[in-house]
């Protein structure tokens, strides 16, 4: 694939938004800020709306501009601002990623921690490099064949966040509804199989819980559709991220995010627990001849 330089604008703009809210907390204007900073005003403005890179050595001495003494809000700020300029290790696909799934490939690279609702998929994280490339080309309907194989490819190597990151693995929680589990593929019944094999091997892991909602669940919040709820260390807000056909979105604000993890206590109250979605796994392998 093409190697595409993407701006790396994400990790800026939650840089840029989290510094405008201390500032308005403090009740300071952009010019205050850029006076006491020895900064032209424009450049507080620029660096609040991710248009410019804010020094990580600046800022101990603008937060505490803001009253912000906090040692993990200083530390976490200036690894972000470190950070804001390293390019993802998807960029060499280029515009092949999209400009909300690079967003979403850097959220999983900073998160602690993502729980995830799928009414009817194996979720990507956990998902074979043969069933990823099934559902691609069923589901991204625009997509060519080279561009699903390369999605394919960026879809496991995201994977690595579970086993491979060097600040510890992504702790992932995965309700999965029953359904998704009997999916059948024309090409090979051994799709199927080595998805199913590979859900109880990825559940072994210590950071992986895995939990299966049965087709006999009673009415749960999760009938609305696929979320996932994605954490972070402190001080950094919890994000949920949203998808369909045209792509993702996310939802953030303490009120909009609150629904959403009262929503996935009930469903995970509604599954199956993490030992019977194992067995209830064996089990559908075993009927279907898998």
């Amino acid at each position: 694939m093409p190697n595409v330089k993407a701006a790396p604008t994400l990790r800026r703009r939650r840089l840029g938004s989290t510094l405008r809210s201390y500032r308005e907390k403090a009740k300071l204007s952009q010019e205050q800020v850029a006076q006491a900073m020895g900064w032209d005003e424009s450049k507080v403005s620029r660096i609040e709306n991710a248009k410019a890179r804010m020094p990580h050595r600046d800022i101990p001495r603008l937060l505490k501009l803001c009253g912000i003494a906090d040692p993990e809000v200083i530390t976490a700020l200036e690894g972000l601002a470190k950070d804001a300029g390293k390019q993802g290790w998807w960029q060499p696909y280029g515009d092949v990623v999209a400009a909300v799934y690079r967003d979403y490939l850097t959220l999983e690279s900073d998160a602690e921690s993502t729980h995830i609702w799928t009414p009817n998929l194996i979720p990507g994280l956990l998902q074979t490099g043969a069933y990823a490339r099934e559902i691609i080309a069923a589901t991204a309907i625009t997509r060519t064949p080279e561009e699903v194989n390369a999605l394919a490819e960026v879809r496991r190597t995201r994977q690595a966040v579970l086993t491979a990151r060097p600040d510890g693995p992504l702790k992932l929680w995965a309700v999965i509804h029953e359904a998704a589990l009997h999916q059948r593929f024309a090409p090979s019944f051994a799709v199927m199989r080595e998805q199913l094999r590979h859900l109880l091997d990825m559940a072994d892991l210590p950071n992986v819980s895995i939990q299966v909602m049965p087709l006999t669940a009673t009415p749960h919040p999760g009938l609305i559709g696929l979320f996932e709820i994605v954490r972070f260390p402190h001080p950094w807000p919890t994000v949920v991220s949203l998808e369909n056909l045209r792509g993702g979105y996310f939802v953030e604000g303490t009120a909009d995010v609150k629904v959403f993890e009262t929503a996935f206590e009930r469903v995970v109250a509604a599954a199956e627990s993490v030992d019977d979605s194992r067995e209830l796994i064996k089990k559908i392998m075993e009927r279907n001849g898998t």
